[in-house]
């Protein structure tokens, strides 16, 4: 992996800040230098920005920095991690609006296309619409899945609504519709895109765990992938696997937008 600090290779005094916990990212598949919805993840990264700090990012610098990144690694084909955060950031003073910084890590690529089996958990993330670093919660009940004999988990509310998956959107087919859960949670840049271009009825709406028992089907997507959910809490979803290849198929089609 390698890690770069607005344009420059990062130093340990520009990671020390990252200790603090308070920023936010975006991560992303980039395939012969471009990205598939490049416009919603910087309009993401601009939005939680003045969530988190009451500034204003440069969108177009960021964009640059990822290319120079893409660049400097000598490849086409990676996976990014955009962080924004501040080395000017004093949890003491929190209100103060300060400059940000912008790391850029580049890896490998990934795909994920394998199918899942998921446990639900009355589980919210905070701030739920942001893509925070605050990821321990989400991962600790990851694990505590995994050691059940679990894939992944899916969250509900405190209320009984489905939510999201740990680091994943959910949609389930009825038989007529696509539907997404309603409840608070991050929307993610696949989601979005599906929604847009999904040639089929679909809808957006409250959706309980007792909902599911009537499902057929679901899929589980995010920037790295699109993947069938075999089961949730053991109800098994034999139509998950022709539902994920047709929204794979409708992944395909939308178009990829240059870094530079």
């Amino acid at each position: 992996m390698r890690v770069t600090c607005n344009g420059q290779p990062a130093q340990v005094e520009d990671l020390l800040p990252a200790l603090v916990n308070y920023g936010h990212f975006t991560s992303l598949q980039v395939r012969g230098g471009a990205v598939q919805g490049l416009d919603l993840h910087l309009a993401r990264l601009s939005q939680s920005t003045r969530e988190l700090f009451g500034s204003e990012l440069d969108a177009a610098q960021v964009q640059g920095w990822m290319a120079q990144a893409l660049r400097q690694a000598a490849l086409s084909d990676a996976s990014l991690r955009v962080t924004v955060y501040s080395r000017r950031f004093d949890f003491r003073n929190p209100l103060a609006t300060v400059p940000v910084d912008v790391l850029v890590a580049v890896s490998a690529p990934v795909a994920l296309t394998a199918s899942k089996r998921v446990r639900s958990v009355t589980w919210q993330r905070e701030l739920p619409q942001i893509k925070h670093v605050g990821t321990f919660g989400l991962f600790a009940e990851r694990r505590a899945a995994m050691a059940e004999g679990f894939d992944d988990v899916l969250f509900v509310t405190a209320d009984g609504e489905v939510s999201e998956g740990s680091t994943w959107n959910l949609a389930v087919h009825d038989g007529d519709r696509l539907l997404w859960p309603q409840a608070s949670a991050l929307r993610g840049t696949a989601e979005a895109l599906l929604k847009q271009h999904w040639p089929g009825a679909q809808a957006t709406q409250p959706l309980r765990l007792a909902d599911l028992i009537g499902m057929n089907a679901a899929f589980a997507c995010n920037a790295s992938g699109l993947w069938a959910l075999e089961a949730i809490d053991g109800h098994v979803l034999p139509g998950s696997q022709a539902l994920a290849e047709q929204g794979r198929a409708v992944l395909a089609s939308v178009p990829w937008q240059p870094l530079s």
